[in-house]
C-alpha cells in the first residue's frame, strides 16, 4: 500500500499513524482526504460501518489522537437515552475548552437546548479555528430514540453553523437507519472484514521480545489454520493467541526442539488448541484457570465448565422431555414395550435383531418420532405423574427454539407433528445426572 500523504500534517505523523493502523491504509487515506486541513470545513456527516471486529472504532479513535484533532466520542450503549447524550458531548466539550476549567452540570432536555449549549461551548478561539468531529459508536442505538435524533445529528453543521462533523460507527448498513420521511444522506464508508493474510500481518507484530519473529509468525499460521473457519474476531484472535503460546513454547523451553522444528511444535500444541476451540467466544473459566488446565493437561472430558452444554440450565419437565426425546430418537418403535413396561411378557428375537445386532443406533443417528410417543414415554420415566398441560407442550416449544430438538415435516400435518432429538449422547448423560 502506498505511504500515507496529506500537506497539511508532516510526514513522520503520517507515516507513525500507518504503522498504528496496519491493512486499513486506504480507509485511513480516505478519511484524511475527507477531513481536508484543520481549518477547512468538512463534511456535514460520515456514516462508517462493517462487521464487529474490523477495526472502526479503533482507527477513528487513534486517527483522532494521533493527528491531535479536536473531536468528542461517545458510546451509544453507554448512554442509551437522549438525553444522557446530548449531556456528554457538552459535558466532554467543556471539558476541551480553555475558557471553562471546571465542568458545570448541564441539563438538556431537547435537542434544541443542545443547539443552544453548542454553540456557547465552542466559542473558545481553539474550537472555532479547526473542525471539530462528534464520534457516535454503537450508532444503531440511534433509532431507538426520539424520531428527530438522527436527522438533526445528520444536520448539525447547518443546524449550529458551526464547523463540526458527526461520524457514525455502527455494525448495520445505512439502508436500516434511513427514516421513512428522508433525510440528509451522509457519507458512506465500508470497513471490509479482515482477510486471513491481514490477521497473520496484525496478529504477528505483537510477538514477544524473548523469540524471534519469524517463530511467532508460524504460531499465528497455525493459530489461523485452526480458528479462521470458525472465527474471524481480531479480539478473540488475540486472546486466544495470547492464552495458547505458552504451550506452544513448551518444547523449545525444555530443549526438545528448536524453533524451526514446526513438526514438534505442532504435535504438542495440537491437542490444546482442539480443547480451545471449545471455549472460542465463551469466557466460562478465566485465562489463570485455563492456563492451569492446561498444566495439569487433563484430557477434555474432564476439564470442569469447559461446554456450555454440560452445564446447561433446564426447567423441571424440559430435562426429563429431552431424555425421552433421545430415548425416542434412538431407540426403535418395538423395544419400548420391553424398555417402559413392568409387565412386557416375552420378547421374541427375530431374524432382524440378529441381522442388525452389530448396527449401533448412534452411527445411524436420531430418527424422527411424533408427539404421543415422546409423551408416553415421559410419563414412564418420571416418577410423579404428570399431566398433559399447556406447560409440558410450551416447553417442548422452547427446545424447539433451543435448537435442542427439531421438528420434522410441517405444522399443518394431519397425523400431528413429528420431531427429532439433536443433542449428543454426552449432553444427555450430563442432564440426566
Amino acid at each position: 500500500m502506498p505511504n500515507l500523504e496529506h500537506p497539511a500534517y508532516p510526514a513522520a505523523t503520517l507515516h507513525h499513524l500507518e504503522s498504528l493502523v496496519p491493512c486499513r491504509e486506504s480507509q485511513v487515506s480516505m478519511l484524511l482526504s475527507i477531513f481536508g486541513e484543520r481549518q477547512q470545513f468538512s463534511f456535514p456527516s460520515i456514516f462508517i460501518y462493517g462487521h464487529t471486529s474490523s477495526g472502526k472504532t479503533y482507527v477513528m479513535q487513534t486517527l483522532l489522537n494521533t493527528l491531535k484533532l479536536p473531536h468528542v466520542f461517545v458510546n451509544c450503549v453507554e448512554y442509551f437515552t437522549s438525553r444522557l447524550l446530548l449531556e456528554e458531548i457538552l459535558i466532554q466539550l467543556q471539558s476541551r475548552s480553555s475558557a471553562t476549567e471546571q465542568t458545570s452540570q448541564v441539563s438538556c432536555d431537547t435537542f434544541n437546548d443542545f443547539v443552544r449549549l453548542f454553540k456557547q461551548a465552542v466559542a473558545s478561539r481553539e474550537l472555532q479555528d479547526e473542525t471539530l468531529y462528534i464520534v457516535l459508536d454503537r450508532a444503531e442505538q440511534l433509532r431507538e430514540m426520539e424520531a428527530n435524533i438522527l436527522p438533526a445529528f445528520l444536520r448539525l453543521q447547518e443546524l449550529t453553523d458551526r464547523n463540526v462533523t458527526v461520524i457514525l460507527l455502527s455494525e448495520i448498513v445505512w439502508e436500516l437507519f434511513r427514516p421513512n420521511i428522508g433525510c440528509f444522506e451522509p457519507f458512506t464508508l465500508y470497513f471490509p472484514d479482515y482477510s486471513i493474510g491481514h490477521l497473520q500481518k496484525i496478529l504477528s507484530q505483537s510477538h514477544p521480545p524473548d523469540y524471534s519473529a519469524d517463530f511467532y509468525a508460524a504460531y499465528i499460521n497455525i493459530l489461523l489454520g485452526v480458528f479462521y473457519m470458525v472465527c474471524r474476531d481480531l479480539k478473540e484472535l488475540q486472546h486466544l493467541a495470547a492464552l495458547n503460546f505458552s504451550k506452544y513454547c513448551e518444547p523449545v523451553v525444555r530443549g526438545e526442539a528448536n524453533e524451526r522444528d514446526t513438526r514438534k511444535l505442532w504435535k504438542n500444541i495440537e491437542p490444546h488448541l482442539k480443547k480451545a476451540m471449545q471455549t472460542v467466544y465463551l469466557r466460562e473459566i478465566s485465562s489463570a484457570q485455563w492456563e492451569r488446565l492446561q498444566h495439569d493437561d487433563g484430557e477434555p472430558g474432564q476439564l470442569k465448565g469447559l461446554s456450555a452444554h454440560t452445564h446447561v440450565e433446564l426447567p423441571y419437565y424440559s430435562k426429563f422431555l429431552l431424555i425421552a426425546a433421545y430415548l425416542a430418537s434412538y431407540n426403535p418403535v418395538r423395544t419400548d414395550k420391553r424398555f417402559f413396561l413392568k409387565h412386557h411378557g416375552k420378547i421374541r428375537k427375530t431374524n432382524f435383531m440378529k441381522k442388525h445386532e452389530k448396527t449401533s443406533n448412534h452411527l445411524l443417528g436420531p430418527k424422527p418420532f411424533p408427539l404421543d410417543r415422546l409423551l408416553a414415554i415421559l410419563y414412564s420415566i418420571v416418577d410423579n405423574r404428570v399431566a398433559p398441560t399447556a406447560n409440558i407442550f410450551s416447553q417442548i416449544t422452547s427446545l424447539v427454539t433451543l435448537q435442542l430438538l427439531s421438528m420434522v415435516g410441517h405444522n399443518d400435518q394431519l397425523d400431528g407433528p413429528r420431531y427429532k432429538c439433536t443433542v449428543s449422547l454426552d449432553f444427555i448423560r450430563a442432564v440426566a445426572r
